[in-house]
């Protein structure tokens, strides 16, 4: 089984379908690039798109599914979202493990344990707090990462949240990855020295139009 090996560089290949990437096709292309760049391994979203990518490299998949209400759960709510995923190709599954309520009423602890027990696939956590994270790991998650930092009490940071991958390092026994805002070479620096056992980026690297305005933005007006 492809694991997730410390020291990775993770790529998340996700696109909306405002962006011209948008579908299989063009994430397995974002995909191929990735690895050629030096990437470890592919955040994907939808068994669509994890089918294509896993049909173009040998990677690690940390596989997604994206449902209902982007406000609430959605980040692989279900066993049923876990197992198209894996059955498309992921190595690996990441699931919203906040302490918010769960779309069809079961705890994580159940999701966690049917995936192990079902699908033999180890599981991240993506959180957004310390106190989620313990709860995470208490349920069985074998990764916890740091993806939903700031999207649940709608103030997210500027900039990657070191503070809480130093507390969960700290606290946990289990790898730590950081994802989230993770724009530069000084950041992946960052959350490696807080304790980072591997890092995911996406939009730095996978958004043209994000790239692209951002560098427009700074262009003096005449």
């Amino acid at each position: 089984m492809r694991t997730l090996a410390p020291g990775t560089l993770a790529v998340s290949c996700q696109a909306g379908p405002e962006n011209p990437f948008y579908g299989p096709a063009g994430m397995a292309l974002m995909a191929q690039a990735a690895e050629a760049g030096g990437a470890g391994a592919i955040r994907a979203n939808g068994p669509q798109d994890v089918a294509a990518i896993r049909a173009v490299t040998d990677l690690p998949i940390i596989g997604i599914h994206k449902l209902g209400d982007p406000d609430g759960v959605f980040i692989t709510p279900t066993y049923d979202a876990a197992a198209g995923i894996v059955a498309a190709g992921a190595d690996l599954i990441a699931l919203d493990a906040t302490l918010r309520p769960r779309p069809d009423g079961h705890q994580v602890a159940e999701q966690i344990g049917r995936i192990h027990a079902e699908l033999g696939v180890p599981v991240m956590a993506d959180v957004d707090t310390l106190d989620a994270g313990l709860a995470a790991r208490e349920a069985g998650a074998d990764i916890v990462a740091t993806t939903l930092s700031g999207y649940t009490n709608g103030r997210p940071p500027t900039g990657p949240d070191v503070e809480l991958v130093r507390q969960l390092a700290a606290k946990l026994d289990c790898p730590i990855v950081a994802e989230g805002r993770i724009r530069t070479p000084e950041d992946v620096r960052s959350v490696c020295d807080a304790g980072a056992y591997a890092v995911v980026v996406g939009h730095a690297i996978t958004n043209p139009m994000d790239l692209t305005a951002r560098l427009v933005g700074a262009i003096p007006v005449p």
